[in-house]
C-alpha cells in the first residue's frame, strides 16, 4: 500500500541552478550532487569548511525508483530456558516452539530522493530490518517480499545496485582519506574506465562528503592521530557509494557522533538521496535539526511497525491516537517514551500497532504509483546508468541479470590493487614487521651464543638435536605474531566481499604472495645468524638448504596462523589455540619421544605434526655426510654410566669389545657416523628434499583451507 503523499516535492528533487563544467565521461562521474558547504558552515561555524559543489543542470531529472517491502517476517530459534520452580513461562516474544520474532509483518515504501529513517529502542528490530532490505538474511528464513518498481529484487541484483554501510567504521588506519576512496574506486569502478575519470569521481565525492580539508589526513586509530569521528563516518559512507548506487542502506550512521557531526552526516545523505538514490537508515534518536532532513520515518516496537509516515504528520498521528505531543517537546523523544510506556503496560503495544494499520488505510489511495512511474525496473536502471548512476554498470545491455558485471575488475587487477593497498598500509607501520624481525634476531642471537661452535662428540650431537628442535619450533611460534593482522581486517574484508568488491580468491593469493618477501628476509636473518655460529656441518650448499627449510617452516607456520585467523573470532582465542597446537606439534615431532615409542592411538598426530618434517630435514642435512664421525674410540662411552671411568679403563674395555667382535678398536676408530644417528632417531623414510616439499605443501594446504574458511564464514547473512 502506498500513502498518498506522492506529490511531495522531495520525491523528485530539483537541481540547483548553478552549473559546473565536468570534463570526461559524464556518464560515469555521477556528478548530480547538492552543495554541502552550507551544512559544514552550519555544523562547524567554519567559513573555510564550506566547499560548494556545483551541480550540472544539463542532466535529466532522476528516474523514479520505488522500493517496496511487504509483510516482512523473520523468526529465529532460541535455546529453551529451563523453567525455575514457581516461575511462569518465558517472555512474550518466545513461543513454545523455541522461536523469537524479530520482524513481524512489516511493510513500507521508500523512494529515490528521500531519506527513510527506521527508529526504535534497542532490540526493536531496526538493524534487523536494514539487514533484511540489504539481503543479509537467508532467503529461506525471511518471509515477505522486497520489490523495486514492482519487480522482485534477487540477491544477485541487489548486490549490484545497492550499498550497505555498517555501523562500525572499519578502515585501514594509515591510509589517507583520498587514498582510501581511491582504492575503493579502483575496486568498484570498471577496469575499462580511465584512471583520470576514477580520480575525478574521487575528487567529486570528497567535495560531496565535505572532506576536502581532511583529504590528505590519515584515517588513524588508537595509536595514530587521524580524522575526526564524523569525518571517519563520512569516509565509510564514501567507500560504499563510490559507484553511485541506486539503493543506500545504513545501520545507525550517527552512532557515537556528536550532534554537529551527526547533522553533517545526515546532510551528506540528503545530497546522496537527491542525486537519485533511495536512502534507508536506522537511527536511535535524531535531534530536531536531523528530523528536519528526514522525509519518512518508521517506528518499530518489538519487531512491529507502530508509525510509518512523514515526520510532519507525527503530531497529528499521536493526537488522533489520543496522546497528543505537548508543545515545545521533542517529537521523537516523546514517541519513543510513549512506545516504551506501552511496552511495559498490560495491553502492550497492540493498540498502537492496530491504530497504525488503520492510519495506513486512511492515508492510502489506490495503488496507482507504479503505473504513474511508467518505468519497468529494467528500463529505470538503464536510464539511471545513462545519466551516471551505478557507475560499474556502464553498459548498453539492458538485461537485468547481466546489466552489471559480477565483479568490476579482472582477477589480476584485484590482486594488484589489494597488494598495493596492503604494502602502503604496512609501509606506514614498520613497527609491525620490526617486532617480528627483532624477535627472530634475538632468538637467533641467543641460540648462537648458547650453542656456540658445537663439537662432534656425542654430547655435541645431543646438543645439536636440541638446537634443531628448538629452532624449528621457534619458526612456528614466531608466526603467531601475524595472527592479529587478518583479525583486524576481518570486518573490512567482510564488508568489501559482501557486495562483490573483489573475489575472495584474489584476497587469498594476494595475502600469500605478500608474505613471501618478509618471510624470506626472516629466514635469511635466522639462518645467517645461527648456521656458522653454531658450527653446523657443510658449506654453502648445506647453508642454502638450511635457509630453504627455514623459509618453508616460516611459510607453513604463517599459512597455519592465517587459516586459524579465518576461523577464530578473537585474538586471544587464536593465540591460545595456536600456542597449544604448536606445542603438540613439537611433542610429537620425534625429538621428545621416538617414533617407535609413540602409542599407536597417537601415531597419526606424529605424521600430522608440522614440526616433524623440517626437523627431519635439518637432521638429514646435518648428518648425511658419510665422512663425518661423531664418536671416536672412548668417546662412545660419553653420556653413559661409564663416562666417568678413567680413560685407560675405557681403552681396555674397547679392546675387550673388539676382541669379542673380532675386530681391532683403538682410540681413533670411528664408532658412530651420521647415518647411525639418523637410524637411532628413526629418520629413515624421507629424504631431506621430500621433507622440504611436504613442508611447503602443508603451507599451500592451509592457504586453501583459509580460502574455504572465508568462503563459508564471511557470507554476511543471518541464518
Amino acid at each position: 500500500m502506498f500513502p498518498d503523499n506522492i506529490n511531495k516535492t522531495s520525491q523528485f528533487p530539483q537541481h540547483s541552478s548553478e552549473l559546473s563544467i565536468v570534463t570526461g565521461d559524464s556518464c560515469v562521474v555521477g556528478n548530480v550532487i547538492q552543495p554541502v558547504g552550507d551544512a559544514l558552515k552550519e555544523a562547524t561555524g567554519d567559513e573555510s569548511a564550506a566547499h560548494e559543489v556545483l551541480v550540472d543542470v544539463t542532466e535529466p531529472r532522476p528516474v523514479p525508483f520505488v522500493l517496496s517491502f511487504n509483510n516482512l517476517t523473520y523468526n529465529v530459534k532460541v535455546p529453551r530456558k529451563m523453567a525455575l520452580p514457581g516461575r511462569k513461562g518465558g517472555s512474550a516474544d518466545t513461543d513454545f516452539a523455541g522461536t523469537k520474532t524479530l520482524l513481524n509483518d512489516i511493510s513500507g515504501v521508500a523512494r529515490d530522493g528521500q531519506i527513510m529513517a527506521v527508529l526504535g529502542a534497542s532490540g526493536s528490530g531496526k538493524s534487523t530490518l536494514i539487514d533484511a532490505l540489504a539481503g543479509r538474511i537467508a532467503k529461506e528464513s525471511l518471509k515477505g517480499q522486497v520489490t523495486l518498481n514492482g519487480e522482485a529484487l534477487e540477491s544477485r541484483m541487489l548486490k549490484r545496485i545497492s550499498a550497505y554501510v555498517m555501523q562500525d567504521d572499519m578502515l585501514y588506519p594509515m591510509l589517507t582519506v583520498e587514498e582510501t576512496l581511491m582504492f575503493a574506486a579502483e575496486f568498484r569502478l570498471p577496469y575499462s574506465l580511465p584512471k583520470s575519470n576514477k580520480k575525478m569521481r574521487v575528487q567529486t565525492l570528497i567535495d560531496q562528503l565535505g572532506l576536502r580539508n581532511a583529504a590528505k589526513t590519515v584515517i588513524g586509530d588508537e595509536g595514530h592521530r587521524g580524522v575526526s569521528g564524523g569525518e571517519r563516518r563520512r569516509v565509510s559512507i564514501g567507500i560504499d557509494i563510490i559507484h553511485d548506487p541506486i539503493i543506500l542502506l545504513l545501520d545507525e550512521p550517527t552512532s557515537g557522533l556528536d550532534s554537529s557531526s551527526a547533522f553533517m552526516v545526515i546532510k551528506v545523505l540528503q545530497s546522496i538521496a537527491q542525486s537519485g538514490s533511495i536512502v534507508i537508515m536506522s537511527i536511535h534518536q535524531p535531534g530536531i535539526r536531523i528530523l528536519g532532513l528526514l522525509d519518512r520515518m518508521m517506528f518499530l516496537s518489538r519487531g512491529r511497525p507502530v508509525y510509518n509516515d512523514s515526520p510532519t504528520n507525527l503530531s497529528l498521528y499521536f493526537s488522533e491516537f489520543g496522546r497528543p505531543i505537548p508543545e515545545n517537546e521533542d517529537k521523537t523523544e516523546f514517541a519513543l517514551d510513549l512506545i516504551r510506556e506501552l511496552e511495559g503496560s498490560p495491553g502492550g503495544i497492540k493498540t498502537l500497532v492496530e491504530f497504525n494499520k488503520s492510519w495506513q488505510i486512511m492515508k492510502t489511495t489506490a495503488q496507482f504509483e507504479l503505473d504513474r512511474l511508467g518505468f519497468t525496473l529494467k528500463e529505470a536502471i538503464s536510464a539511471s546508468i545513462a545519466r551516471g548512476k551505478l557507475v560499474p554498470g556502464g553498459t548498453n545491455d539492458v538485461t537485468s541479470t547481466s546489466m552489471v558485471p559480477t565483479f568490476a575488475n579482472p582477477f589480476w587487477k584485484e590482486m594488484v590493487v589489494l597488494s598495493s593497498r596492503s604494502i602502503l598500509n604496512s609501509r606506514r607501520m614498520p613497527e609491525l614487521f620490526g617486532v617480528r624481525l627483532g624477535a627472530v634476531l634475538v632468538t637467533g642471537f641467543i641460540l648462537a651464543t648458547v650453542y656456540w661452535q658445537l663439537d662432534n662428540s656425542p654430547r655435541g650431537v645431543q646438543e645439536r638435536l636440541g638446537f634443531f628442535a628448538f629452532a624449528m619450533s621457534t619458526t612456528f611460534y614466531t608466526c603467531t605474531n601475524a595472527l592479529p593482522e587478518f583479525l583486524q581486517e576481518r570486518y573490512i574484508f567482510m564488508r568489501e566481499t559482501a557486495y562483490n568488491t573483489y573475489r575472495r580468491s584474489s584476497y587469498v593469493i594476494s595475502n600469500a604472495l605478500l608474505t613471501i618477501p618478509s618471510l624470506t628476509l626472516l629466514s635469511l636473518v635466522f639462518a645467517a645468524t645461527t648456521f656458522w655460529a653454531v658450527g653446523l656441518d657443510g658449506g654453502y650448499p648445506e647453508f642454502l638448504f638450511y635457509f630453504l627449510i627455514m623459509l618453508a617452516s616460516f611459510w607453513c607456520g604463517s599459512s597455519f596462523v592465517t587459516f586459524l585467523s579465518g576461523i577464530v573470532p578473537h585474538v586471544m582465542l587464536g593465540y591460545t589455540i595456536s600456542v597449544s597446537v604448536f606445542a603438540y606439534f613439537l611433542l610429537f615431532s620425534g625429538f621428545f619421544i621416538h617414533r617407535n615409542r609413540i602409542p599407536e592411538y597417537w601415531i597419526w598426530y606424529h605424521y600430522l605434526s608440522l614440526v616433524k618434517y623440517p626437523y627431519e630435514a635439518v637432521l638429514r642435512n646435518e648428518f648425511e655426510n658419510p665422512t663425518k664421525c661423531f664418536a671416536r674410540g672412548i668417546q662412545i662411552f660419553d653420556n653413559s654410566p661409564l663416562g666417568s671411568v678413567p680413560s685407560d679403563v675405557k681403552l681396555k674395555l674397547l679392546q675387550s669389545i673388539g676382541n669379542s667382535l673380532g675386530m681391532s678398536i683403538t682410540g681413533s676408530t670411528c664408532l658412530r657416523k651420521g647415518s647411525d644417528i639418523l637410524k637411532q632417531e628413526g629418520i629413515t623414510d624421507l629424504s631431506k628434499w621430500n621433507c622440504l616439499w611436504i613442508t611447503i605443501a602443508w603451507g599451500f594446504l592451509f592457504r586453501i583451507l583459509f580460502y574455504f574458511s572465508l568462503l563459508l564464514g564471511s557470507k554476511n547473512k543471518r541464518s
